[in-house]
């Protein structure tokens, strides 16, 4: 049912409530629909559905723009949360054997369907056609210090990158990969942390899942050289 238009709208003049009206029409002088009409307007059995639950369940991810939770799910669709994770598992591992072109995956609490990564030269072309706007390689070393460090402040990651970081991280807020996390109880300086966002663009389903940096640190001799070369 689609949404009533403004000339469907009936109007209710203003006027002094009597005794009989409800909260509601005092409030905000719209008649209240009679009850449950609401509750019956959105009455329904999924399994009712072509397709059943899980059909209604990819009916859902295909209109979320960021990741819904199993709860969500189970709450917009009558079902229980476990009911909707086995839906959710049997469709990830479905849309893998069938090899197609996306995928469901868990990140950031929860679920959301992607564009197959395997498929990530494809879809760069046809949507960008070459003209992808990248961070630069100082927003990227600034984004992976606080990714890392996180809760730390503008001054820290500017002593661990050696240059001032104020246009960069203002780059990163703006881009919603970054947010404030309130202020230190010592100086009083804003701490940065990652968001939801930042998670969602790298598929993981939290900061534990960050891979560790010691395989990409130079070896203990190449530091000393750097550090001799420091105090030269």
């Amino acid at each position: 049912m689609g949404r009533p238009t403004m000339s469907e709208l009936e109007v209710v003049p203003d006027r002094e409530p009597n005794s009989n009206e409800s909260e509601l029409e005092r409030d905000d002088g719209i008649e209240a629909p009679a009850d449950g009409a609401a509750d019956e307007q959105f009455a329904f059995d999924v399994n009712d559905f072509p397709g059943g639950a899980r059909s209604a369940i990819e009916a859902v991810l295909m209109v979320v723009d960021e990741p819904i939770t199993e709860i969500s799910l189970a709450s917009a669709l009558e079902l229980p949360v476990d009911d909707v994770r086995g839906h959710l598992t049997e469709l990830e591992a479905e849309y893998a054997a069938q090899q197609r072109g996306f995928t469901l995956r868990s990140v950031a609490g929860g679920w959301r369907i992607y564009s197959r990564s395997d498929y990530a030269p494809v879809v760069e072309k046809f949507l960008l056609d070459g003209q992808q706007a990248k961070l630069t390689q100082a927003s990227l070393e600034t984004l992976a210090v606080i990714a890392y460090r996180q809760p730390i402040s503008r001054s820290r990651v500017s002593a661990v990158r050696g240059v001032n970081v104020d246009g960069v991280v203002r780059t990163l807020l703006n881009r919603g990969l970054i947010e404030e996390l309130g202020a230190d109880g010592d100086g009083g300086a804003f701490l940065y942390g990652t968001t939801d966002y930042f998670l969602q663009r790298l598929g993981l389903g939290s900061i534990d899942e960050l891979p560790a940096l010691a395989p990409y640190l130079p070896e203990v001799d190449v530091l000393d050289e750097i550090a001799e070369q420091g105090r030269g």
